[in-house]
């Protein structure tokens, strides 16, 4: 964008120079800082919130039920939403988050969950399953980030 401008104005300039008309080339240059200080400050406006943490206490723990050495996973969770107000709407539907996310756990390859991939597909998917849950019970997936602030498996 602001290349755009530079260019703009650039080509103002020499027009302008090869003209002779130096108050076209003036408004023209007003005209470019205008819009760069407007993006800054357009960017300022439109920095991030702060992330509200909200812990889904208790950690869950799930039995595994393939014949391996692995028998239960235990997850400590917590989820992540700029909006202040949606600290509610989490903890008002959180049997329902719970619920979805148990059914997802216990749905799980032990040995895949071994690898830092496994984890980090597990993340996603239950970042998914929370903003399906709260975009049926809302109308609006306000979540933006899952933790996994402890994560046993034996």
């Amino acid at each position: 964008m602001l290349l755009l401008g530079v260019s703009a104005t650039a080509t103002l300039m020499l027009t302008g120079v090869l003209s002779g008309d130096d108050e076209e080339v003036t408004v023209a240059e007003g005209d470019a800082s205008g819009k760069a200080e407007k993006s800054k400050t357009e960017k300022k406006h439109k920095a991030k919130a702060p992330l509200n943490y909200v812990p889904l206490d208790p950690p869950f723990v799930v039995n595994f039920t393939d014949d391996t050495d692995i028998r239960f996973l235990q997850i400590t969770v917590e989820v992540g939403t700029r909006e202040a107000d949606s600290v509610d709407k989490i903890k008002e539907h959180r049997p329902a988050i719970r619920n979805a996310l148990v059914m997802l756990f216990s749905s799980q390859d032990p040995l895949t969950l071994n690898t830092r991939e496994g984890k980090e597909k597990l993340r996603a998917d239950t970042l998914s399953e929370i903003q399906n849950v709260l975009q049926e019970e809302t109308g609006d997936g306000v979540v933006e980030s899952v933790f996994f602030t402890s994560f046993v498996m034996q």
